[in-house]
């Protein structure tokens, strides 16, 4: 039963919102905006890691609409960083969208991450969680929202493959604190609460390992 009703409230969810035009002169407005976005997350968007700062991610192989919601949830305080803030705020709505449509256009690149040997079982154990999750601790699949494989589905949920790890953890433990909850219905919170320390590295992990490219 409890399956069942996750389940319908995600295909609900999945119904597609109007996607942001990308028309040509967009992309170039945004292109002049996303200089200021380069020295955290790169030119190419791939994303950086800061040790003991915090992990910038790539934003390229984002749903555009996706992209405008969260950087007006960074403007409104559902997702907290103190980055992030002071940047959008300076952008208004026509640059948040420009910007969006700019990365949107661009190639797919990351970072590559290579597993470790000692990895191998937390990597099975993330792998299990994103095809399959864990029902007895009511953890769906990861897939159900993200789409297969994690390309990401419709406007609500990311691409994630190709995110680093330390990215991947620092969400789901921003979910954990409520410094970020910015989702349709609060799905992901309860679901993080569910995660183990051990489950957090296990997917962080296993997305990090993936290919970043975007679902034809």
């Amino acid at each position: 039963m409890k399956k069942l009703f996750f389940l319908t409230t995600i295909v609900s969810l999945l119904s597609p919102l109007p996607s942001i035009a990308q028309d040509a002169q967009s992309i170039e407005r945004g292109k002049q905006v996303a200089a200021v976005c380069a020295a955290c997350h790169m030119p190419d968007g791939r994303g950086q890691v800061v040790a003991n700062v915090e992990a910038r991610p790539r934003i390229t192989g984002l749903n555009p609409t996706y992209f405008v919601k969260q950087l007006h949830a960074f403007k409104d305080g559902t997702r907290d960083n103190v980055t992030m803030k002071p940047i959008v705020s300076m952008l208004n709505d026509e640059q948040i969208k420009d910007v969006a449509n700019y990365f949107a256009s661009l190639p797919v690149v990351h970072d590559t991450f290579t597993p470790q040997e000692s990895d191998k079982e937390l990597l099975e154990l993330g792998q299990q969680l994103m095809t399959k999750g864990d029902w007895d601790r009511y953890i769906p699949a990861c897939a159900q929202c993200h789409g297969e494989n994690a390309y990401g589905s419709g406007v609500n949920f990311p691409n994630l493959n190709g995110q680093a790890p330390e990215y991947i953890k620092q969400q789901l433990e921003a979910w954990q604190k409520g410094t970020r909850n910015n989702d349709l219905l609060g799905l992901m919170k309860p679901i993080a609460n569910r995660l183990s320390e051990k489950d957090i590295q296990a997917v962080s992990l296993w997305f990090a390992s993936q290919p970043a490219t975007v679902a034809k």
